[in-house]
């Protein structure tokens, strides 16, 4: 699926889509710095009928949110310099208790998902919009 954002309202069309078609727990976001990796889980969030605030985990790594279908884990794994690190914060055990887990920056990891179902999406930032890819 691709999807075009003019205006930050555009993201509740997608967090509504993606919603719809999700069929994993795990999501991976890819993008540049600013793409709006956060933004969307935002709205995600928002949609899962989650009370919490959400914000970036790029500091604690990993953020813990509660809505009615489960545990959603916000990971950000732009900072972690290999896999090590990945498995030291206990990843594995994230995954196998959550009803969703956002993975920014997953690269690091990427290659241990081997195997497992997962989504991605790819936000490029144009300048003016934001041009999007969900599978």
């Amino acid at each position: 699926m691709q999807f075009t954002i003019h205006h930050i309202e555009d993201w509740q069309n997608i967090a509504e889509t993606v919603i719809s078609q999700l069929q994993h727990n795990i999501l991976l976001l890819k993008g540049n710095l600013g793409a709006g990796k956060t933004t969307f889980t935002q709205f995600l969030l928002k949609n899962l009928e989650s009370q919490d605030e959400v914000n970036s985990p790029t500091y604690s790594i990993v953020n813990e949110y509660n809505t009615p279908k489960g545990k959603i884990y916000h990971f950000d794994l732009y900072r972690l310099k290999n896999l090590e690190e990945v498995y030291d914060i206990g990843i594995e055990e994230y995954l196998d208790n959550a009803f969703l887990c956002i993975i920014e920056w997953p690269e690091v990891y990427e290659e241990e998902l081997y195997g497992l179902k997962f989504h991605e999406m790819n936000i490029i930032n144009t300048g003016d919009n934001r041009e999007i890819t969900f599978d």
